[in-house]
C-alpha cells in the first residue's frame, strides 16, 4: 500500500501525514467510530477537534481506549478566552479523551482584534495554555482564525508553533500568509481546503449529474496539498467514504502548475 507522504509541522519538528482529519462533523454520523478507526489505519496521524465540538473528543477517546493508546496525533482547542478557562478545558480534554498529554492545544477562532486581546493578555487563555504546557499536558501550542489580519499578527508574534487557516481554490488569499508562517517556521493546518460541507454538497450533485469539470474534491485536495507551505490539510469527514476518496487522492495525486491552480480558482468562483 502506498503510504501518505509526511511533511514537518513546523517548529514543533512533528512529521504528520499531509492528511489529517477534521473530526468536528464526525460523531453525528452512524459510521463515525469507523469513519475515525479507518482513518487511523490508512495512515491518517493527526486529528483535529474541539472542547465544544459535541461528541468529537468522546469518540477520539472511545477509538483511543478501543486501540489501547493514542497511536496519533490529537490537535485539540479551548473556546476560552482567559486564564482559568483554557487550563479547566486542558483538564477536561484529557480525561475525555483518555491521554496523558495531547501534540497540540489550540486557541479557537481568534478572529477579531477583541479577541486577540483577550487571549494574549496577563489572565488570558494562552497564559493559561503555557501553565500547561509546563505542566507537561500540552507539547506545541496553535492558533485557528478566520482573519487574515489576526493570523499575520499572530504568525508574527512567535507565540504560536503553528496556525489554522482556510485555504481553498474558494478561499486563495491566505496563500501569503501561508508563505510567511514557512518563513518563520510555524506550521500551517488548512481548515475547510474542499470548501466546507455545502460546496462539497453542491460539488457531488454536480458529480452525479456529468457537469463537475475541474470542480472536483479531488482537485481541490490537490490545489491545498502542492502549496510547499501547507504542513496538513485537515478535510472532514463523517462517512467511510470520504475517507478512502483523500487517501486515495493523497497518495496519488501530481502537484498542480500555476495554469492548474487559476483555472480551478476561476471554476470555484462559478460554484458560489
Amino acid at each position: 500500500m502506498v503510504k501518505l507522504a509526511r511533511r514537518r509541522l513546523g517548529r514543533t519538528d512533528l512529521l504528520v501525514a499531509e492528511l489529517g482529519l477534521g473530526a468536528m462533523d464526525t460523531p453525528t454520523a452512524t459510521e463515525g467510530p469507523e469513519t475515525l478507526t479507518t482513518a487511523l489505519d490508512l495512515g491518517i496521524d493527526l486529528v483535529d477537534t474541539a472542547r465544544e465540538y459535541a461528541g468529537s473528543e468522546f469518540l477520539i477517546g472511545q477509538v483511543v481506549r478501543e486501540r489501547g493508546n493514542a497511536d496519533f496525533h490529537i490537535a485539540t482547542k479551548t473556546f476560552s478566552h482567559g486564564l482559568d478557562g483554557s487550563q479547566r478545558d486542558v483538564d477536561r480534554s484529557l480525561s475525555v479523551l483518555g491521554v496523558p498529554r495531547v501534540s497540540l492545544y489550540q486557541l479557537h477562532d481568534i478572529s477579531t482584534p477583541q479577541a486577540w486581546d483577550e487571549v494574549m493578555g496577563e489572565d488570558g487563555a494562552l497564559a493559561g495554555l503555557k501553565i500547561a504546557q509546563y505542566r507537561g499536558l500540552v507539547d506545541h501550542i496553535g492558533l485557528s482564525s478566520h482573519s487574515v489580519e489576526v493570523l499575520r499578527i499572530a504568525i508574527e508574534s512567535d507565540e504560536f508553533d503553528t496556525v489554522m487557516l482556510e485555504y481553498s481554490a474558494f478561499f486563495p488569499e491566505t496563500a501569503p500568509l501561508i508563505e510567511l508562517a514557512q518563513e518563520r517556521d510555524v506550521g500551517v493546518i488548512v481548515m475547510r481546503p474542499l470548501g466546507g460541507s455545502g460546496r462539497t454538497s453542491a460539488m457531488r450533485g454536480r458529480i452525479a449529474s456529468g457537469e463537475a469539470g475541474l470542480l472536483t474534491p479531488a482537485n481541490l485536495l490537490r490545489y491545498v496539498l502542492s502549496h510547499p507551505g501547507v504542513s496538513v490539510a485537515i478535510p472532514g469527514a463523517r462517512h467511510l467514504s470520504r475517507i478512502q476518496d483523500n487517501v486515495a487522492t493523497a497518495t496519488a495525486y501530481e502537484s498542480m502548475d500555476e495554469a492548474e491552480r487559476r483555472a480551478l480558482e476561476q471554476a470555484a468562483t462559478q460554484l458560489y
